[in-house]
C-alpha cells in the first residue's frame, strides 16, 4: 500500500503532510515554497510510493471558493499530467488554519514559533490529511 500525501496549497508556500505506508498516521513534512512544489514532489515521489493526493478545497463560510482555487486548479492540471497514476482528492479545508493555530498555541511553543506561518501551513496540511483518513474509515 502506498502513502497518501496532502497539500495545504497557498500562493507563497504549501504545507505538506504524508501518511505512513500503512495509511494510519498523518505527519507533517517541511513547508515548501509554492514555486518549488512540483520539484519537491518529483523528488519525494521518486523516493516514496505515493498513491493518493489530497488537496484542500478553500471554501469560505458561505460556501464560496477563495481566489487561490484558480491557482490550485492550474497546479492540479499540471500534477495530473506529470503523475497520471496518482489519484487526486479534494477536501474542504475550512477552519484548518484556525485549528492549526489553536493546536500550536496549546503545544507550548514560544510566541515566535507560534507565529511562524510555515508551521501553521504544515499543521494545516496534517489536519486535512487526518480528516481525510477519518472520512475514509467511516
Amino acid at each position: 500500500m502506498g502513502q497518501i500525501l496532502a497539500i495545504d496549497y497557498g500562493k507563497a508556500r504549501c504545507g505538506i503532510a504524508v501518511t505512513d505506508d500503512m495509511r494510519i498516521i498523518a505527519s507533517g513534512l517541511p513547508t515548501v515554497e509554492t514555486k518549488f512544489l512540483m520539484e519537491f514532489l518529483k523528488k519525494y515521489f521518486n523516493e516514496n510510493k505515493v498513491e493518493d493526493l489530497v488537496v484542500g478545497l478553500p471554501v469560505d463560510l458561505r460556501g464560496n471558493l477563495s481566489e487561490v482555487e484558480t491557482d490550485i486548479l492550474k497546479f492540479l492540471e499540471l500534477f495530473s499530467k506529470e503523475f497520471p497514476d496518482i489519484e487526486i482528492h479534494r477536501l474542504d479545508e475550512r477552519f484548518t488554519s484556525k485549528m492549526a493555530s489553536f493546536f500550536i498555541s496549546q503545544s507550548g511553543k514560544s510566541k515566535k514559533q507560534r507565529q511562524e506561518k510555515g508551521l501553521i501551513d504544515k499543521v494545516s496540511a496534517t489536519i486535512i490529511l487526518q480528516n481525510f483518513l477519518e472520512l475514509r474509515t467511516r
